[in-house]
């Protein structure tokens, strides 16, 4: 284990958090905000760590492998949500501690789950920096330095297979940065559409703003207390698509944009997805049928919370805990589902799930006929055995730490619904559930221990588990 890197590349991710710690000290000094210095404070403590850090360990040698790319993924995670809570605890607008790391790991790993129960009495600039969150780890807190930071080290691709989402990470461009810099880039350009389509619905500036980092990042973190609720129908439609467009893997828009439409449309992971989605929509809006005063709105309210739960996001517009059992089962399903493999939703992953699927059939034609071999397919080529035995091994470790989360919150005595549920958002990162973490409620009435372990899930899910497990191995650390 080279620590001499792993700290240099951890400090360096807490310099960059002290630079985007000013974004909200400039809103909330615009606003006259007293909170507004609570980022000055956090951002130069920042930078004391990060320096401390980035020239205390300068590296005599920068090679990395993968041990020294998990090692920084899940140091400069749980460094950035530990340094990232300070400003809600400063100004005194989350008191407790425990309260803003939950509700700072929410953010950053794009969950959306809260214990704040009135937005209301939240200052702006607090506020913004809740949904930048969002935004920041979206597309993944390390992908955005490598993107706009040069790097000399060497194979940074290390860094980007632990942090980015899905069973293999795909390059668009021979260089790893140059790859980051391209789908951020598109990133940041939906971003712009999405906000500009909500300002012309009628949408003020800033909720505007709130609201696309939150669509972007695929969190759900707002302004209001009744999520989108409270907004046009356009700007629920907008916000929808939206949804489902930042669900899909980014390198298909890459395809799309230099004109490899094939290439795209022959995803079988993007109409897995797509047909997940429609099939949905249609058992919702039919089980729900005569809960609205017209199809528009049945149709709207019903594809908005698909959308919302399969792509991890956790907006709402209305109470989904109030609906019938068969939708709440749909959407409980797509809790564990989740969108595309290279998106910024959580969950499984389709890639993932089709994957499965494959194994499954292809398990039940050896046992029908066993002298047989079958090879299975993805997008017209042969499915790779590591990545065969990579989603089995997942999907076990998957269930081992779901189960284990839900032990340990279970201690709190809540009814089983409500624990189901919220560890099936936090560790999906979608934020709200059923029962007591229902879109009308929030996690506050959680203790400070299920809080630290409803915050590790979330962790374990946008880092897709292995970062953070390794981490807590011995052996990892020895040199």
């Amino acid at each position: 284990m080279n620590r001499r890197i792993v700290l240099y590349w951890v400090g360096r991710i807490v310099l960059l958090e002290a630079g985007l710690l000013l974004l909200p000290l400039f809103v909330g000094l615009l606003y006259g905000e007293r909170s507004a210095l609570s980022f000055l404070w956090s951002a130069l403590a920042a930078a004391g760590v990060g320096l401390l850090m980035f020239f205390g360990a300068r590296p005599r040698t920068r090679h990395m492998f993968a041990r020294e790319g998990f090692a920084i993924v899940s140091m400069a995670w749980i460094l950035t949500a530990l340094i990232g809570a300070l400003p809600f605890v400063i100004s005194g607008q989350i008191p407790h501690y425990v309260d803003a790391f939950f509700e700072t790991v929410s953010g950053f790993t794009t969950t959306g789950a809260s214990i704040i129960p009135d937005l209301t009495k939240m200052d702006k600039g607090i506020l913004f920096w809740r949904s930048f969150t969002h935004w920041i780890g979206g597309m993944g807190i390390l992908v955005f330095m490598m993107a706009f930071l040069p790097s000399r080290s060497d194979r940074p691709i290390h860094i980007a297979r632990a942090e980015m989402p899905g069973p293999t990470m795909g390059k668009v461009m021979p260089r790893m940065q140059d790859t980051a810099k391209i789908l951020y880039l598109i990133y940041i350009g939906m971003t712009l559409v999405e906000f500009i389509l909500l300002i012309c619905g009628g949408m003020g500036v800033f909720d505007s703003a709130i609201h696309t980092f939150g669509t972007a990042g695929t969190g759900g973190f707002g302004s209001r207390p009744d999520s989108i609720a409270g907004y046009t129908p356009f700007c629920q439609w907008v916000i929808t698509v939206f949804m489902l467009l930042f669900g899909v893997n980014f390198n298909l828009y890459f395809f799309l944009l230099v004109k490899r439409m094939g290439a795209a449309l022959k995803s079988s992971e993007l109409w897995l997805y797509l047909g997940t989605v429609g099939a949905a929509v249609a058992i919702v809006t039919f089980n729900v049928r005569g809960m609205f005063s017209t199809v528009e709105e049945t149709i709207r309210h019903s594809a908005f919370q698909v959308s919302s739960i399969i792509t991890t996001t956790g907006f709402a517009t209305t109470d989904f805990n109030a609906w019938p059992a068969l939708s709440k089962a749909v959407l409980l399903t797509l809790m564990m589902l989740g969108c595309c493999a290279g998106s910024t939703g959580g969950g499984l992953k389709m890639s993932r799930v089709f994957i499965l699927l494959k194994t499954i059939r292809n398990e039940v034609r050896h046992l029908l006929h066993p002298r047989s071999v079958t090879v299975s397919r993805v997008d017209g080529k042969k499915l790779d055995k590591e990545a065969e035995r990579g989603t089995l091994s997942y999907f076990a470790v998957y269930m081992l730490c779901f189960t284990a989360c839900f032990l340990l919150v279970s201690i709190d005595g809540k009814s089983l619904e409500t624990n189901i549920s919220a560890v099936a958002a936090c560790f999906n990162n979608i934020g709200p559930g059923f029962g007591d973490v229902g879109p009308a409620a929030n996690y506050a009435h959680y203790s400070f221990f299920s809080k630290i372990v409803l915050s590790f899930a979330m962790l374990f899910g946008r880092l897709e588990i292995w970062p953070l497990l390794l981490s807590f191995s011995p052996s990892m650390w020895k040199r």
